[in-house]
């Protein structure tokens, strides 16, 4: 790993050591993200950083993003996630999983290309990103890393059920639409998901909308998860119509992206304070009811 790198997180984790407790008036309030990087076997994976401010320790919540078509070599850092979630009193944490952002490793499409068969093996593969990022959050004061949550949207949802099904490290799990884009045609993906499910033993929040391509990819999870005795919770969301339409993808997908966060967050708040207890409800970055259906 480049040794810049090495040194840009280790004088970071100093940095907000030493940075002055805010007034109580701003324990609330977003801090901008800082960008780090951290280790995952040999590759070196970018992430970005929001702190609340004052000391902490803060519980934590690892962000797991979609799929960028086309983009992959963005950096995204997420700021909507970071803002809502930090403003409720929790450590945000974005990793830009190998090949995406300035992450090392081949692209999603370089290393998929159009073979199903895959898939799979390369979510696992980010997967590991993922847990790796718990060695780094470990080294920070501020983070309590007794109480961590985990979320993602879209492929994203599906790296956040591996990741539960393989560490019993998450106090908290939301999977927004995971699968849901592939679940119809990839008998891989369905298998790994519900192999997961059968796993997993995560208190879970289990999001879609109702015009996704699907919304079986999270009610076969719900389904496993009662069956087994798993704590959960479905939300199954009116149909959403977003501003900017993608032909390639059904607009109740979309629901996950900043403009439905109104839609979502406040359900997201309410699960992750009941298992994390975060230290506000959400200012800044507070949303309006959900309209649902359970």
């Amino acid at each position: 790993m480049d040794m810049m790198r090495v040194c840009a997180t280790v004088l970071l984790g100093v940095f907000l050591c030493l940075s002055p407790a805010a007034a109580p008036s701003q324990a609330a309030a977003t801090s901008p993200y800082t960008e780090v990087f951290y280790p995952s076997g040999n590759l070196s994976i970018q992430a970005y950083l929001y702190k609340p401010y004052s000391d902490g320790p803060f519980p934590v919540v690892i962000y797991n993003h979609g799929a960028r078509r086309g983009g992959e070599r963005r950096s995204v850092p997420q700021e909507h996630i970071g803002k809502l979630l930090s403003g409720a009193g929790y450590v945000v944490f974005v990793p830009e999983r190998r090949g995406y952002g300035r992450s090392d490793g081949p692209t999603f499409p370089e290393e998929v290309g159009n073979d199903r068969r895959r898939i799979v093996p390369r979510l696992h593969a980010e997967t590991d990103d993922v847990l790796a990022a718990l060695d780094y959050l470990r080294s920070l004061p501020f983070a309590d890393t007794k109480r961590v949550g985990i979320m993602g949207w879209s492929f994203g949802g599906i790296v956040t059920m591996f990741a539960i099904s393989r560490s019993s490290a998450f106090t908290v799990a939301l999977d927004q639409a995971g699968g849901a884009l592939t679940w119809n045609g990839n008998v891989d993906v369905r298998s790994a998901l519900r192999a997961a499910a059968e796993k997993a033993t995560t208190p879970t929040l289990l999001q879609v909308a109702q015009n996704d391509r699907t919304t079986s990819s999270i009610t076969t999870l719900a389904e496993i998860f009662k069956n087994r005795g798993v704590p959960h919770r479905t939300v199954i969301y009116e149909p959403f119509i977003p501003h900017r339409a993608d032909p390639d993808t059904p607009q109740g997908h979309r629901i996950f992206s900043a403009e439905g966060m109104n839609v979502w967050g406040k359900d997201v708040l309410e699960f992750l304070a009941g298992y994390l207890g975060g230290t506000s409800t959400g200012t800044p970055g507070s949303v309006a009811p959900a309209r649902s259906q359970q």
